[in-house]
């Protein structure tokens, strides 16, 4: 099975919706791609939760180790790891209240992508959420 992601006209709905992202992978550094991707779309209000165990704090938000450590529903979350990764990502993903698994642009697993839809999530593969939201505003 191919990795197909919704339509812009559903992502956008997505977007519109949501409030929460959580970021797997959320660099402290700011040249990295993950850190100026959730700055933009903290700056264009949504709550970012960085999750990722080697920091303590990124964009003045706590970190926690892993997805399962959020307290709460999430609307996104938003995945900055390799692809080989991402099954690993999904099952925890699975775990846990979250409504869309979101890997970024170059990052699709096949067997990640299988394994959330089958269980009926909405999942996105190979595209950046920050191109997203200035193409669907």
């Amino acid at each position: 099975m191919a990795v197909e992601n919704p339509s812009l006209e559903e992502i956008g709905a997505i977007l519109k919706k949501s409030k929460r992202i959580a970021v797997v992978g959320l660099s402290e550094k700011p040249d990295r791609t993950s850190y100026m991707v959730s700055e933009v779309m903290q700056k264009a209000g949504y709550d970012i939760i960085p999750v990722n165990p080697s920091v303590d704090e990124v964009l003045g938000v706590k970190a926690v180790a892993s997805l399962k450590d959020i307290e709460g529903h999430i609307d996104i979350v938003n995945v900055f790891r390799r692809s080989e990764q991402l099954f690993d990502v999904a099952k925890e993903f699975d775990e846990i209240d979250a409504d869309v698994f979101w890997a970024q642009q170059g990052l699709v697993n096949e067997e990640a992508y299988e394994f959330l839809k089958e269980k009926g999530y909405t999942v996105i593969m190979d595209l950046c959420i920050k191109v997203a939201h200035a193409l669907t505003k």
